[in-house]
């Protein structure tokens, strides 16, 4: 039986917190669906198509992880909808400091009323990777500080578009 969990998140941009997550999440289940939020109520700096062609490009081309075992899509409803659709039930989430756990503990908790069938697996990243934000890193390019140490080559040429 193939396993596979959902690990949803803006991605706005990708970071290697986020495919630190990925790899470990690869050595537990069979496939790993990266689900790219886009709901209304985030101010993000690029589009969900935009987004999605960053992951691609970072996990693909720049990490070169098997694209098999990986299947990038957005969302606009619960990560309990996803979860169903994609006939999982793990959603699977990051965890960096202390200050994260109270958040998705919280989040866990209303998944599992929503779904009680899905579980919350936690995974850490790194410790090099764990104090590495997305938020972080727009503003640091922003400022045209140097970002390599957090995230891949294809995304820092994006960003750095952007903000050009």
């Amino acid at each position: 039986m193939n396993k596979a969990a959902i690990y949803p998140g803006t991605f706005d941009p990708i970071t290697f917190g986020h495919i630190d997550v990925i790899k470990k999440g690869l050595k537990l289940f069979d496939k790993i669906i990266v689900a790219v939020s886009d709901v209304d109520n985030k101010d993000y700096l690029f589009d969900s198509a935009e987004r999605i062609q960053i992951i691609k490009n970072a996990l693909f081309l720049d990490v070169k992880l098997n694209k098999k075992k990986i299947k990038v899509i957005s969302f606009t409803t619960l990560t309990t909808e996803i979860c169903v659709k994609h006939k999982s039930n793990i959603i699977l989430r990051g965890l960096r400091a202390a200050s994260d756990f109270e958040y998705e503990f919280q989040l866990a908790g209303m998944n599992r009323k929503l779904n009680n069938k899905i579980e919350t697996v936690f995974l850490m990243s790194d410790v090099e990777n764990q104090i590495i934000s997305s938020k972080f890193v727009k503003e640091i390019v922003k400022l045209k500080g140097d970002i390599k140490k957090f995230t891949t080559k294809s995304t820092i040429k994006l960003l750095k578009n952007k903000y050009e």
